[in-house]
């Protein structure tokens, strides 16, 4: 059984009743905090609420597809990790959900050993890109948790404005590009509009300011922003 430093929170969606118990009971032995649900759309309201780490997607599932609530859950948080599970062994399947988002694949039956695995090794991928947690200037970011401090004070923040402030923390004192900024939050530089960063950059400064937060977000005019420590 392995022994997570902080329980990281996996979304299982899949409507086949004995495939998600077990799906929920091996996640629950390996130290994950699961939420099992049947359809799509549940999923999707759930996942904006809660924000999980991690989602296990079957394919066909009622209500929404799996191809298109990873493409949804995607569009909500760049962040997410999406494991998707089939029935299949089809590459346009595979190519279908790698494109709609998916980071990896799954061909039913499997051993729970190896799905196991898989979220292991998703979770070594964001280890090795970002450290767990940041601090500049009295606030801190855990990017495991997904939870954000002023000071040892909770500061709630939404997935976009979360992702924002990790994408600038993760680079403070270096000025990041708008497409940068895009491709980190958005995951495109082609699909969203631009002036969606300076909107998500004035969302986050006020409420960095409303907590007396002790860092500010400069405008590089022309090329993006830059994220430092106020003395």
């Amino acid at each position: 059984m392995a022994h997570l430093t902080a329980a990281v929170d996996v979304l299982v969606v899949e409507d086949d009743p004995q495939m998600g118990v077990m799906l929920k009971r091996g996640l629950l032995a390996e130290g994950y905090a699961v939420t099992l649900l049947a359809d799509g759309v549940r999923a999707l309201i759930h996942a904006d609420d809660q924000r999980p780490q991690i989602a296990v997607l079957d394919v066909m599932l009622p209500g929404m597809s799996g191809f298109e609530l990873c493409r949804r859950l995607r569009e909500m948080d760049p962040a997410i990790r999406v494991l998707m599970l089939t029935a299949r062994d089809d590459v346009d399947d595979r190519v279908h959900g790698l494109d709609a988002g998916a980071d990896d694949y799954l061909v039913k039956p499997f051993e729970f050993r190896e799905l196991a695995a898989r979220l292991r090794a998703l979770q070594r991928r964001d280890a090795g890109s970002v450290p767990v947690r940041l601090t500049v200037g009295g606030v801190t970011l855990d990017s495991v948790k997904r939870d954000t401090e002023v000071d040892g004070q909770a500061l709630h923040l939404s997935p976009k404005e979360f992702a924002l402030l990790l994408a600038l923390m993760a680079r403070a004192g270096a000025t990041v590009t708008r497409d940068e900024i895009l491709g980190d939050v958005w995951g495109t530089t082609s699909h969203a509009d631009p002036n969606l960063v300076d909107q998500y950059v004035s969302y986050l400064r006020r409420k960095l300011n409303h907590a007396h937060a002790r860092i500010a977000i400069r405008n590089e005019r022309g090329i993006g922003f830059r994220l430092v420590a106020m003395t």
